[in-house]
């Protein structure tokens, strides 16, 4: 499977197709977020979180750029708004973390794509109505090909 596209409604629908990728997810994978603000990056995440088990309240680190929460593996949730590109991103060392033994979730990593190693997953969030979105899926890469599958599935209960 190649792309795969949601249309999400709410908040809660939103966290569950996070939860579906965070129960498929694998250490060592990288998930790119792109969306204006308010199309749901950081309620995506949660539901990732929540996926893979993590218990504490997840936010978007916005003013301290990395927060890291532990669960079945532990999650690297980045937030990239505040840098001014690509040699800023560079400068933070976040490769420790994308190469670490957990998950990495970046929010706003459009702002300095090129920084970040492929294969990963790159998922669009855009505004469809005040109270809609469309979450995008775009796989590099074999294992990611597999995790939209995956995610596909979960979402559409085909899984147990």
């Amino acid at each position: 499977m190649k792309d795969l596209e949601f249309k999400s409604s709410s908040p809660e629908y939103t966290r569950r197709i996070g939860f579906a990728i965070g129960v498929s997810i694998k250490p060592g994978d990288i998930i790119l977020l792109s969306g204006d603000l308010g199309t749901g990056k950081t309620c995506l995440t949660q539901g990732i979180a929540n996926g893979m088990g993590v218990s504490d309240y997840v936010r978007s680190p916005t003013f301290v750029l990395v927060t890291i929460h532990q669960g079945s593996m532990p999650l690297y949730h980045m937030d990239l708004y505040r840098i001014e590109g690509v040699p800023e991103a560079i400068g933070l060392g976040i490769d420790e973390y994308l190469y670490g033994d957990g998950v990495s979730v970046i929010e706003w990593a459009d702002k300095a794509i090129d920084v970040f190693p492929r294969p990963y997953i790159l998922i669009n969030l855009y505004h469809k109505s005040k109270r809609s979105r469309l979450i995008q899926f775009h796989p590099f890469g074999e294992r990611y090909e597999t995790l939209v599958s995956d995610v596909h599935q979960l979402i559409e209960g085909k899984l147990a």
